[in-house]
């Protein structure tokens, strides 16, 4: 008897410490649990109240089972099964009753076998659209409640007089639980599909930039500094911290699709207008996954012990161009993240001037190969193979957060980012120039500068000098 009350025991604190990791990793969930609690007590009134009982009977039921299968963590995911079910509902259930009249006409043999015919009909042509990839993406359980409506009405039909009441009482009651769903989602602590996409993609490239900075900045203590000692400042904990942080943006492919088909049927809300550009969040999403498996390949670069420890000059070019193009692609991934989560223009420039930044480190480690004499040295080209493909895999990397960029300031575009919250004429602004004189790009220090003066009320370029000459400023 005590080992089994030690095993009931113990089984009872592990639950309470799982419910307790779950409440905490995301404590909306607590509050969408009693939401729906609160949703079930509410359209269980009508057995609880004999005048509703009396106006819709067991048809009540069906409010109950609508509120179980529609209610979503997300506004989104309520929405889309709210009105997926609802408008499949509506149509199975005229289609339905103008199937079991139609079936009516033709006598009591021929009745069961037109309805058996149109059953199968459009039970076979639902189910072959479910195939469909934007059908299955945004309607797949519209057209699964569809089906099931259909053959409920025209079946049940055959046996049951007064088609149309019975018809009449589930989908009103159905309704009843749906808009009960939806104004709950909405108005009690609403929870935003759109608000949650947003949020995973600014964290996923902010976590490729962290390993990407970490990368750079601890890159000497894995292989030995000028000394030849292995630097043991950095901790296990400390590595593990941007080491391991990238990995959940591999995994993210589902998460980011589902939170997208949720976002797309969500009403405008606080930044997010309506027509939001969803799917570039996804696109933006997928250059992340890519980026995030070219970093993958730099573990083993870091996990790797049989390196020398003895730098030679040519090895610490090498290292120092690796170590400043990994910061300044890390850098510049923070940046971008710091732009997607502000919805701001102005970390969009700062990434460029990073991006360009570690371009001119790729840039510094070609003419440092080209001006050895490393080809004629086995020894040294043994030794300095891994950083040659630990330069090649970080100049991969600058490519990957390179289309990042352009993603991401495609996506400002759409979006509208704003400098100033309050006003909308800067992304406006933005985007005749955008259109009319293609994307301004940072300079490096040593190229000339070009200075773009813009001139209020929309004059061209070729009326500014006339209007420059027709006001001379004064002595």
């Amino acid at each position: 008897m005590k080992s089994i009350a030690r095993k009931i025991k113990s089984i009872f604190m592990e639950t309470v410490k799982e419910t307790k990791r779950v409440g905490e990793e995301d404590p909306r969930r607590i509050i969408h649990a009693m939401k729906v609690g609160f949703a079930l007590t509410l359209v269980s009134l009508f057995y609880y109240f004999r005048p509703l009982y009396n106006g819709f009977g067991q048809a009540g039921m069906w409010a109950i089972l609508t509120v179980v299968v529609v209610f979503e963590f997300t506004v989104g995911g309520t929405l889309s099964k709210s009105l997926n079910r609802g408008c499949a509902t509506l149509v199975a259930g005229a289609l339905g009753v103008g199937a079991e009249y139609l079936a009516a006409l033709c006598g009591d043999k021929g009745e069961p076998v037109v309805l058996g015919l149109m059953v199968f009909f459009l039970a076979t042509t639902s189910t072959f659209t479910r195939f469909f990839p934007n059908v299955k993406r945004k309607y797949d359980y519209g057209v699964l409640i569809f089906i099931l409506t259909f053959s409920l009405v025209a079946v049940s039909g055959f046996r049951v007089d007064q088609i149309l009441h019975l018809a009449h009482r589930r989908l009103s009651t159905i309704l009843i639980g749906g808009a009960s769903c939806i104004v709950i989602s909405i108005f009690v602590c609403p929870v935003w599909a759109g608000q949650d996409l947003h949020n995973l993609i600014a964290a996923n490239i902010e976590k490729l930039g962290a390993f990407l900075e970490g990368f750079g900045t601890e890159f000497l203590i894995f292989h030995g500094d000028e000394s030849g000692k292995i630097n043991s400042s950095c901790k296990h904990g400390d590595q593990k911290s941007f080491l391991e942080g990238y990995k959940s943006v591999l995994n993210s492919k589902a998460t980011e699709e589902s939170l997208a088909n949720f976002a797309w049927w969500e009403p405008p809300h606080g930044r997010f207008r309506f027509n939001h550009p969803w799917k570039q969040y996804l696109k933006i999403g997928a250059l992340a996954r890519d980026c995030a498996c070219l970093i993958q390949s730099l573990n083993g670069y870091i996990n790797s012990k049989s390196q020398s420890l003895v730098e030679s000059e040519v090895k610490m070019k090498i290292k120092e161009s690796c170590m400043k193009m990994s910061m300044e692609s890390g850098k510049a991934l923070k940046e971008l993240a710091s732009a997607v989560k502000t919805t701001a223009f102005h970390p969009l420039l700062a990434a460029g001037a990073h991006l360009q930044n570690s371009k001119s480190a790729a840039d510094d480690l070609k003419i440092a190969l080209e001006n050895s004499s490393l080809l004629s040295a086995k020894a040294d080209l043994q030794e300095i193979m891994p950083l040659l493909v630990v330069a090649s895999v970080l100049i991969d990397i600058n490519d990957g957060v390179d289309k990042i960029y352009e993603s991401v300031n495609e996506l400002s575009l759409k979006a509208c980012f704003k400098n100033n919250p309050k006003s909308s004429k800067a992304c406006e602004l933005h985007q005749q120039v955008i259109i009319h004189r293609g994307v301004v790009k940072p300079v490096n220090d040593s190229e000339e500068h070009v200075v773009v003066v813009v001139v209020d009320g929309g004059a061209s370029a070729e009326e500014s000098p006339e209007k420059e000459n027709r006001h001379p400023p004064p002595q």
